[in-house]
């Protein structure tokens, strides 16, 4: 049965329940996949606004709150701060705190994920998606006319 069902089935599937469980492991702490992101991307480095937002684009679909959103919430919260006079944007004491606590949440959610597969597996799986991703970009870009 399961065999019988097409890639796409199984990617928007797991997609769907990976959505899920993230906002079921972050609801402990009222936040978001989005506020996770920002407080990820924070963590490894402060960023102005402009930045933050190249840096979530490729994982941010239309309709999701606005980053300036997200970063008042968070700001708000104690968990983020703006540094002066329009600085870059850094986690606070208590942010690196709170982004630690579900930092370990996030990696416990994703070692059930992986139980029963390899490290090998996991590579080859992951390799596999990308050139099928490569495969089909280049597919609809072969057909497009060039750029004047």
């Amino acid at each position: 049965m399961e065999r019988e069902r097409p890639i796409g089935y199984w990617l928007k599937h797991l997609h769907n329940l990976l959505e899920d469980q993230l906002e079921t492991t972050l609801a402990e702490h009222s936040v978001s996949r989005r506020h996770w992101q920002v407080l990820n991307s924070l963590a490894r480095e402060p960023h102005d606004e402009a930045a933050l937002s190249a840096a979530l684009a490729p994982f941010w679909d239309e309709g999701v709150p606005a980053l300036g959103t997200l970063l008042g919430e968070l700001t708000g919260r104690g968990w983020v701060a703006q540094g002066r006079g329009g600085g870059p944007f850094a986690l606070t004491e208590q942010g690196r705190a709170v982004h630690g606590e579900l930092t370990r949440q996030v990696q416990r959610t994703r070692a059930q994920l992986l139980t029963g597969v390899s490290p090998d597996q996991y590579t080859d799986v992951v390799r596999t998606l990308a050139v099928m991703a490569r495969n089909v970009e280049h597919a609809l870009t072969e057909g497009r006319p060039e750029p004047a």
